[in-house]
């Protein structure tokens, strides 16, 4: 396996458009060889957005902006984003929280490094939601979400 490629060889797959989510998006990690860390290559349009407001529990994240401008919502604040903006999403509460929104006129191309644990919590503060996720992305052996308020008690359906 050869561990470089360009970033012009990539073949984008599109996700959506589902409401305000819309992206086109490749796994490069995996193509050239990569184990702790995972990479991808995001598109977004004008007025659109990759995914929903979450914060993880587990992985930390880092985004390039390549192309285009943005909005990053990163906790209760919101921050502009250029080409060269490199940000920090670690893992934690609900301040880490983030978001990158295309604001600007044209897409919005970045990069994305995150780590690679397979066992990760993340919630999602817009919706109230709670994502449990275990297994390799692509082949969760176990993947549930569900609204943070949904809670029981630790002995509820036990024998």
């Amino acid at each position: 396996m050869k561990p470089v490629i360009n970033l012009d060889e990539l073949e984008l797959e599109a996700v959506g458009p589902e409401g305000h989510f819309e992206q086109s998006y490749a796994v490069v990690g995996e193509q050239i060889g990569a184990k702790k860390l995972g990479y991808n290559l995001t598109v977004v349009p004008p007025g659109k957005r990759a995914c929903p407001f979450h914060n993880h529990h587990v992985n930390e994240e880092m985004f390039l902006i390549l192309e285009g401008e943005g909005t990053l919502r990163f906790g209760d604040q919101e921050y502009p984003l250029r080409v060269h903006d490199v940000i920090a999403c670690p893992p934690g509460k609900r301040d880490v929280a983030h978001q990158i929104i295309n604001s600007g006129t044209v897409p919005l191309k970045y990069l994305s490094l995150s780590t690679q644990e397979r066992a990760e919590i993340c919630e999602y503060p817009d919706s109230d939601k709670v994502g449990v996720y275990v297994g390799e992305w692509g082949a969760m052996d176990l993947r549930a979400l569900f609204k943070a308020e949904q809670a029981v008690d630790y002995n509820e359906g036990e024998v």
